[in-house]
């Protein structure tokens, strides 16, 4: 089995594990009874919001714990909106985020906002120009993804940020695939909140986290408990917390390593797909990127029947967006960046991790060539039919 599809999700780490499993078996405690039992979990708690603070570049009462990075974005999103509703009804974004993020905007209009959508280039990075002209005085805020998840290009948070202070403008930014790839300092980057999402760094699924910064004004979505300081009610999932702090230890102990390790791995890949096939695009491929994330168009065949080629190879990829599995249309991304709708309809994302090797990449290569001549020969058999 090769797996390279690594921002779909990942292998669970077993130091990760290992730092669960006690809160999974005997220190299974709530961490809001009162109880010796109950304070051992309230103390995990914390100290993983600890780490996961230093880690982040942040403080600790700034971090909080959600069950992934969809109710992140979504707690960010409508959080702002209700707590600034008499302040201005103007949202900004842009045409390449995640449908966590797009979704939740689209639902915001229907309930009366008015949402820009910035455009990207080319190259898929997001035109902060056009941020500075859609700014408005009832603008509220302002969401652009740091690492987009199906191409890896790093998008210029630094320089939005520096446009909507201007203005007294919120910013949120969807880091779900930038941590660990990125170094992440989020006092120094400037956003007003941040999301995260455990699965994407080798921690287990349903536990995420948003970063609230101080004084930023934020509704809950959810009532009941007094949990996460009144942010987020619901009993906190102890051992997924542990496991995220876990976790996000580990990316960060060897982040230099497997960002250049990672490249190398990506450069290689793509080298060998390029000199033995034509009509090939690195969609992103001439913008700063995540080391470990390569999004392949292959002209005249579809992206979906490549995948089902390389599965029966042994080799896990994705055309996208796991969230987007089964949706017929081509990617937003792809097609937001100007990139045709047949070139996007074959587009492949590689995405590599810490157990991606070099054997991987010689193995996966040729696989993908045979399997694109194989399909553009049965395509063009079929064309003379």
């Amino acid at each position: 089995m090769i797996y390279l599809d690594h921002n779909a999700t990942t292998p669970l780490h077993p130091r990760v594990l290992d730092a669960m499993l006690p809160y999974l078996r005997e220190r299974f405690g709530n961490p809001s009874s009162p109880y010796r039992l109950g304070r051992e979990a309230y103390a995990a708690v914390n100290r993983a919001r600890r780490r996961i603070a230093e880690f982040l570049g942040a403080m600790p009462d700034e971090i909080v714990f959600t069950s992934g990075g969809t109710e992140a974005d979504n707690l960010a999103l409508r959080g702002v909106t209700r707590a600034l509703f008499k302040s201005g009804n103007h949202l900004v974004t842009s045409t390449i985020e995640h449908h966590a993020v797009l979704k939740t905007f689209g639902d915001l209009e229907a309930l009366g906002h008015r949402v820009t959508y910035l455009p990207v280039d080319p190259h898929g990075i997001v035109d902060a120009a056009a941020l500075r002209d859609s700014l408005a005085p009832e603008t509220i805020l302002v969401s652009v993804m740091l690492a987009n998840n199906e191409t890896g290009v790093i998008q210029p948070v630094d320089e939005i940020v520096a446009i909507a202070r201007e203005r007294g403008v919120l910013v949120h930014t969807d880091a779900v695939q930038a941590a660990g790839k990125l170094s992440l300092r989020l006092h120094a980057l400037g956003v007003d909140l941040a999301s995260f999402s455990a699965h994407k760094i080798c921690g287990p699924k349903g536990v995420g986290a948003l970063y609230v910064r101080r004084g930023t004004p934020l509704a809950p979505l959810f009532t009941g408990g007094s949990h996460e300081d009144g942010t987020r009610a619901g009993t906190e999932n102890v051992a997924g917390i542990v496991g995220f702090a876990e976790a996000l230890a580990v990316a960060c102990e060897a982040q230099d390593e497997q960002i250049a390790r990672l490249g190398r791995l990506r450069d290689t890949l793509e080298g060998e797909i390029r000199a033995r096939l034509d009509d090939v695009i690195v969609n992103g491929g001439q913008a700063p990127r995540v080391a470990n994330t390569s999004n392949i168009s292959f002209k005249g065949v579809e992206g979906e029947s490549i995948v089902l080629q390389l599965d029966l190879a042994g080799i896990f990829v994705s055309t996208g967006s796991a969230c987007t599995t089964g949706d017929p249309e081509p990617s937003h991304v792809l097609l937001g960046m100007g990139v045709d709708p047949l070139a996007a309809k074959g587009a492949i994302r590689f995405s590599l991790g810490p157990t991606t090797t070099n054997e991987d990449v010689a193995f996966t290569a040729p696989r993908v060539v045979d399997a694109v001549r194989r399909l553009r020969a049965l395509s063009s058999l079929g064309e003379r039919l």
